[in-house]
């Protein structure tokens, strides 16, 4: 079912529907607004240029069907979707692990952020909607850090979305396993890390991520899958989906990712990086959950992760 749109001159009057339904108005205005910086959406908001049914809202305020949305006229910066590399675009299309009527899975590339902002012009998201689906719901059901590669799941109608939503959140919904190189060798077998995290700001606006008991609670269980002489190849299963979580929890424990710039060990990476590690070894390896039939989906390892512990093996 498509938006209802009524022209009054340059504003745009838009009929909500079941699509959009219970919707944050902000998360709405970036759909329909595409190229316009989150921060010029924001500030439409606060100024009560954004009306729905005639009464200003602030941008959490949650839309209902029939709902009538005042958005006024914005200047769409084109720039941001004309300059999207085409090796991106071939990129994500040739990464495409599964999809069907409600949901598309991406094997995401690390170095790709989920979504624009912080100085990025585009991440994900903002390709799929310039390419694929120009004319057609597409939204991120999760995240995964700029970093760290594989299953990314984007929902294809706002049913979906909701359902996906729930699925996330419950904490047991949904199997996330990921693959890491971590410094050192654990104990062998599974190693459970529960220990409550806290997201914070530093004065340059960077988003760090510590541990503090009055933080939200957060589980991971990491198991070696193979063990080298200065480091493991780990399973991490996460119970709870927290920023960072993974991490932060291997640093906490002297086991930090390989890679990590933000919270790992400058002599341990500068050490894979001699033989040939190019990135953060985190990849979300395998996600397995139920939406309208059993998915279970894998996201195999890019060529510079799979050679790194080819390395890894000659050299023992």
């Amino acid at each position: 079912m498509t938006t209802n749109q009524i022209s009054s001159g340059k504003v745009q009057f838009i009929e909500i529907n079941e699509d959009n339904n219970d919707q944050r108005v902000d998360n709405f205005l970036m759909s329909k607004l595409k190229g316009v910086p989150k921060s010029r959406i924001y500030k439409i908001l606060r100024s009560g240029e954004v009306r729905v049914n005639k009464g200003r809202v602030k941008p959490s305020h949650r839309l209902q069907a029939n709902d009538i949305v005042r958005i006024p006229p914005v200047r769409i910066d084109e720039k941001q979707t004309a300059n999207i590399p085409e090796r991106l675009i071939e990129e994500l299309n040739q990464n495409i692990l599964f999809e069907n009527d409600d949901l598309l899975i991406i094997n995401k590339p690390a170095g790709l952020a989920v979504h624009a902002g912080s100085g990025l012009a585009f991440g994900v998201i903002d390709i799929l909607r310039a390419e694929r689906f120009k004319d057609a719901f597409i939204e991120l059901a999760h995240r995964l850090d700029r970093e760290t590669s594989g299953c990314l799941v984007l929902a294809k109608s706002r049913i979906a979305l909701t359902q996906l939503n729930a699925l996330f959140t419950s904490g047991d919904a949904v199997t996330k396993q990921y693959l890491a190189l971590t410094k050192g060798n654990w104990p062998d077998g599974e190693n459970r890390i529960e220990v409550p995290l806290s997201k914070n700001e530093i004065k340059s606006g960077e988003r760090m991520v510590t541990i503090n008991p009055n933080g939200k609670h957060a589980i991971s269980l990491f198991r070696p899958t193979e063990q080298f002489s200065e480091c493991s190849l780990t399973e991490v299963t996460l119970l709870t989906g927290r920023t960072h979580q993974i991490r932060v929890h291997a640093n906490s424990e002297g086991h930090p990712v390989a890679g990590d710039a933000k919270y790992g060990d400058k002599t341990f990476n500068k050490q894979l990086k001699k033989i040939g590690l190019k990135r953060m070894f985190l990849h979300a390896r395998h996600l397995e959950f139920n939406l309208n039939g059993p998915i279970n989906i894998t996201a195999p390892l890019d060529n510079n992760l799979r050679n790194v512990i080819e390395n890894l093996r000659n050299n023992e």
